[in-house]
């Protein structure tokens, strides 16, 4: 017997980048919002007709955004704040005013905060909810849309929507009013979209319930059944439209009787990412309910092994009846590139290895319909040795001991020495790394990679480039300054690039929020550094400026966290390897003269377990010391920073401070500064620059904003460890708004020192 096959989402970017592409131009007014829709329609058609072709038996629509999801969701529901919806603009327009701001004749406004998915490295928009906000769900709404236009190109589709639970679990909300509030009109809107949907011909409808997936308290359970006691019994009231709940990223322990109870159709559980879910099953499960079971890995890249997979797959099938069971991913493929087709420079050796979007369909429906030369040829695949060793590496991690984690002398001496040795005003003001990449620069890059231009002609571009850059810092007045990393397409491939047992793929983009696609490198065997990567362009940026210029690296979580890692050994490892890589940079760069290190982190929390009980034992206990093994061993003058940005850092604050750096970034504008409270209940230690404006978005902020920031900064800040600084790097804004920016900043710290003086 042949099980059913199910895609939780596809890829949209376009295999070419081609919405990024056609976004950006329509950001520019190059093109028509008509051609923007005309390009996002062919993606979605594309996506459709592969997952058909591949022989996919339940497949979504809806999955498509033109930014995000969660913001696609929060205008179904009408849940669109004023400030927006009153620029009078276009309702296009207006969705890309609420996901990165606004700037024009119509007003000024900033974009809603941005946060990570879960433990992905996608950024959703977070929706606001005030105490007016009313859910008005529109007739002929996006997913109708994309479902009837799905059925008209002869595809049957599943319509799947973020549920009602999640949606509001991740909300902010500015009044008096919480999430219990809006749960009746919640229930009603969805309930509503599903009777729309059955009137349009659709037999199923997906609610996507991620959030179920953390621990969950008795107030939120309650929560939970209560919307869909309402939901399930007011499409039952009018329709026969099936029901399915879908959920990613780790195990619903908390809430699954409760989930097995209310009547749903069909049941989505991860097997990969959710420890219990094969315990939640054997314990019980409803008879006449499908259960999608996410077997196949949506976030990683290597080939399904089948003998381990179909063993998987025996065991479910031990508790839920076969043709009950229905093969799918462990959550979205909008988590791995579209296909290793377009990898044209990777030998066969290597590709063979890989399953990316596509691939992933063909493992579904191997495994589904137990093809045995298809089973036979994994089996080979698995049968010998894949990743390289190397033994130098293995031997200096065996030799690791506690004082290689440990800086000398701590962090109050070294604070003393630093501030006596630098004697920089107060509020120093600093960016975080990287200046705007032009299209010259871009092409300067593309131009070696290919051959047609000599390194001696490269270098000197960019050598150029940073004196304009250093120049340029040192006209608007900045403290410390940066490089502009105009070397560098992306800051984990550009390490990766030059560290052995990593190798690259050409197009293998996913994207990270809107229109920023990332393309992760793969970690194939074991990692070491072979000569420096960083040491002659922060040379060369000191020799142009009596200010310090800081040497700029990426930490080894973030390198992690940022590739697609092995699977064959633990991450911990893979973390360390990665540390001592970075360590020799780190120690080069101080040898050669570089007074300031910045150690980015930005990834830190993204692989943090989403169950508190896991967070030091699974995580915390590694990650943490991966980041002190990289600067233990530097001198007490040589400051190390490091930057964090688009998480949730509050509830790890201490473990931040246990790093150990000297000076800590973050990304807090978005967030409205939220994290002042928590560095101020940790007794924070380290100097902090939480971000005072918003780099994700185009528009300038006035003296007066930043002024506004500091000063609520200072309500919780000590003003000597009060650092000036954007949420993040420049390399996707423009060199007028980003000088015009840096202005503000520079004149905002100066009135404030005349304050404090």
């Amino acid at each position: 017997m042949s099980l059913k096959t199910s895609v939780i989402g596809f890829p949209r970017i376009g295999k070419n980048r081609e919405l990024k592409f056609a976004s950006e131009k329509y950001f520019k007014s190059e093109i028509s919002e008509d051609e923007l829709k005309k390009t996002a329609a062919e993606l979605r058609a594309y996506g459709w007709k592969k997952q058909a072709d591949a022989g996919i038996d339940f497949i979504s629509s809806n999955d498509f955004s033109f930014y995000d999801n969660m913001l696609d969701t929060a205008f179904l529901l009408g849940a669109v704040p004023e400030r927006f919806s009153n620029l009078g603009l276009s309702e296009l327009e207006t969705y890309f005013a609420a996901s990165h701001g606004y700037q024009g004749k119509a007003g000024d406004v900033k974009a809603l905060p941005m946060k990570k998915w879960f433990n992905t490295n996608y950024h959703y928009i977070v929706p606001e909810l005030c105490d007016k906000t009313i859910f008005c769900l529109q007739s002929e709404n996006k997913v109708i849309k994309e479902y009837k236009e799905a059925k008209s190109l002869g595809f049957k589709t599943v319509p799947s929507v973020i549920g009602a639970y999640t949606f509001l679990h991740l909300a902010t909300y500015t009044g008096s009013k919480k999430a219990e509030d809006f749960a009746a009109a919640a229930s009603e809107a969805y309930a509503s979209l599903a009777n729309s949907l059955s009137a349009e011909g659709a037999e199923w409808i997906s609610f996507a319930e991620p959030a179920l997936v953390f621990d969950i308290s008795n107030s939120e359970k309650e929560l939970f059944v209560s919307i869909y006691k309402k939901i399930i019994s007011k499409i039952h009231e009018s329709t026969k439209i099936k029901i399915a709940l879908q959920t990613y990223f780790g195990d619903i322990r908390d809430v699954y009787d409760e989930v097995c109870s209310l009547g749903f159709d069909a049941i989505g559980l991860d097997f990969l990412e959710g420890k219990k879910s094969l315990e939640l099953i054997k314990k019980s499960f409803p008879q006449d309910t499908l259960l999608f079971a996410g077997v196949i890995n949506g976030k990683n890249i290597w080939h399904a092994d089948y003998e381990k997979k179909n063993a998987l797959l025996e065991e479910i099938k031990k508790y839920v009846p076969e043709q009950n069971v229905v093969i799918g991913t462990s959550c979205s493929l909008l988590h791995v590139p579209y296909s290793t087709t377009a990898e044209e420079k990777l030998f066969d050796e290597i590709k063979k290895h890989f399953a990316f979007a596509e691939e992933k369909l063909t493992e579904l429906c191997d495994l589904a319909s137990g093809d045995k030369a298809a089973l036979e040829e994994n089996k080979k695949l698995f049968s010998k040795e894949r990743a390289s060793k190397n033994t130098e590496v293995r031997k200096a991690l065996s030799e690791l001991n506690d004082s290689d984690f440990v800086r000398k002398p701590d962090f109050e001496e070294r604070e003393k020495i630093q501030h006596k040795n630098f004697m920089l005003p107060l509020f120093p003001t600093t960016t975080i790394g990287s200046f705007p990449q032009t299209k010259e620069v871009r092409a300067n890059r593309a131009a070696y990679k290919k051959g047609t231009i000599t390194r001696e002609q490269y270098v000197e571009f960019n050598q150029k480039k940073i004196a304009e850059c250093i120049a340029l810092q040192e006209k608007l007045g900045l403290d410390v300054l940066v490089h502009g990393e105009f070397e560098r397409n992306d800051m984990v491939e550009y390490f990766g690039s030059q560290l052995d047992g990593y190798i690259f793929t050409q197009n293998g983009w996913v994207q990270s929020y809107g229109t920023r696609c990332v393309k992760p490198p793969v970690i194939w065997g074991d990692v070491s550094r072979n000569k420096p990567m960083t040491v002659e362009w922060s040379v060369f940026a000191q020799k142009q400026t009596q200010k310090i210029v800081k040497g700029m690296l990426t930490g080894p979580v973030t390198i992690l966290n940022w590739s697609f890692p092995r699977e064959d050994i633990s991450l911990k490892e893979q973390a360390q390897q990665l540390a001592l890589a970075i360590r020799e940079e780190v120690l080069d760069l101080e040898k050669n003269g570089i007074k300031i290190i910045q150690i980015d982190e930005a990834a830190l929390r993204e692989k943090l377990p989403l169950r508190h009980s896991d967070w030091h034992s699974e995580y915390l206990d590694w990650a943490i010391p991966a980041f002190r093994l990289v600067h233990a061993k530097v001198k007490p003058e040589t400051q190390i920073h490091t930057h964090m940005c688009y998480s949730e850092f509050n509830d790890i604050i201490r473990d931040i401070d246990a790093m150990d750096a000297d000076v800590i970034t973050f990304e807090a504008s978005r967030a409205d500064l939220k994290i002042l409270d928590a560095l101020k209940e940790a007794n924070f230690r380290t100097e902090v620059g939480p971000g005072v404006y918003d780099i994700h978005s185009a528009r300038v902020p006035s003296v007066e904003e930043i002024v506004a920031a500091l000063e609520k900064m200072l309500t919780k800040v000590q003003k000597d460890k009060l650092w000036v600084n954007p949420d993040c790097g420049l390399k996707t804004r423009g060199d007028t708004e980003t000088e015009a920016s840096l202005k503000n900043l520079v004149e905002a710290a100066k009135e404030l020192r005349a304050r404090n003086l």
